[in-house]
């Protein structure tokens, strides 16, 4: 079966939790998850989670570990954290929790960073990944990368990429 046959056969609605690390926003000033939210809405998917952490491993593993085994959740969308910072932590603690990972993810990022920034996407460690079934994809929290990974990565193979982590 090729490509397109795959993709046609994707679920049109996922549901998502979103999940924003970050030690300074609140919901009032999260622009990040707000856009996450819309742009997900916008294709027809939904939000069944959301919740801002702090850059705290134990609060952001508890979270996932309780994501993964929740059964209205195909997809986790973190937002921030995953920098070069001693203080992004998001990579590091997820990480332990994939069953498998999708380099391609952080890989596509970093090439589509480096064409509007240059260099700098070097200090992006964006990462995807399988576990337990699920989807959890983790991306930087500035609003431009959000923008990016929503428009150009994540909203064309969402429901491709659950369609295949259950198969």
């Amino acid at each position: 079966m090729d490509y397109k046959k795959h993709k046609e056969k994707a679920p049109k609605c996922v549901r998502c939790a979103v999940l924003v690390i970050s030690d300074s926003r609140t919901e009032s000033t999260d622009e990040s998850g707000k856009l996450i939210k819309e742009k997900l809405h916008e294709k027809g998917h939904r939000v069944s989670f959301y919740t801002i952490l702090r850059n705290e491993a134990e609060a952001i593993k508890e979270i996932v570990e309780e994501l993964l085994v929740e059964d209205r959740i195909q997809v986790i969308i973190t937002s921030g954290g995953t920098g070069a910072s001693h203080k992004d932590i998001t990579v590091e603690t997820i990480t332990p929790l994939l069953d498998k990972k999708l380099d391609g993810l952080g890989e596509l990022f970093r090439f589509l960073t480096y064409q509007e920034i240059g260099t700098g996407s070097i200090m992006s460690r964006a990462m995807g990944g399988v576990a337990k079934g699920k989807i959890v994809l983790c991306f930087p929290g500035s609003l431009a990368a959000t923008k990016l990974a929503m428009e150009q990565i994540i909203l064309p193979e969402l429901g491709h990429l659950v369609r295949e982590a259950i198969r």
